[in-house]
């Protein structure tokens, strides 16, 4: 599954050039860009990413898992679906970038209450701010957040970052891994 996925994210979700061309949300400039909603919103890529993501997830007794709208959302239903497939029911949530000010003022939507243990996920991650973000408001909404899982890291330092925030960071793809694939199957535009 995993090589699967890496061939469809080199397809669909990264590009790559030898000067750096594509500005980040840090306003920094790189030789590379991941936009991963092309993959894990398509049929195929949602369930592999569903499933690997489970598959990290399933020995650490949470009962949801979410992040930050919109790069975790395809990834939570994803997980939650492929976890309901494997007879270990998952639910999912999104957590909100600015709070809902009306009903129930809260940061996160979705079927989770407080003290539940969580894993909070994440598309991409380049400095591991978004992902931080999203650990410390489902925190302040009484989630205990015991995993961090990333789709795809950049490996520019944010995973270290992430890890000052909780102890149980992982990846499932690294930047290494998508630019060999990307270098073996001469997808070079």
């Amino acid at each position: 599954m995993k090589d699967e996925l890496i061939d469809m994210i080199c397809r669909k979700s990264f590009k790559f050039s030898d000067e750096p061309i594509f500005k980040l949300v840090s306003g920094r400039m790189s030789k590379f860009y991941i936009n991963c909603k092309p993959t894990t919103l398509n049929a195929r890529g949602m369930f592999l990413a569903g499933h690997l993501i489970f598959d990290d997830i399933k020995d650490c007794k949470v009962t949801a898992v979410g992040g930050m709208t919109f790069g975790a959302d395809p990834l939570a239903v994803a997980t939650a679906f492929a976890s309901e497939l494997k007879g270990q029911p998952i639910n999912a949530f999104s957590i909100r970038k600015t709070k809902k000010n009306h009903g129930i003022v809260r940061w996160i939507e979705g079927d989770v209450k407080s003290d539940e243990r969580v894993a909070i996920i994440d598309d991409v991650v380049t400095t591991g701010g978004s992902t931080i973000t999203a650990i410390e408001r489902a925190r302040s909404e009484g989630l205990e957040v015991v995993k961090a899982v990333i789709l795809v890291d950049r490996q520019e330092g944010g995973m270290e970052n992430i890890r000052q925030h909780v102890d149980n960071v992982s990846s499932i793809i690294s930047r290494d891994e998508l630019m060999e694939s990307y270098r073996i199957k001469g997808l070079r535009d």
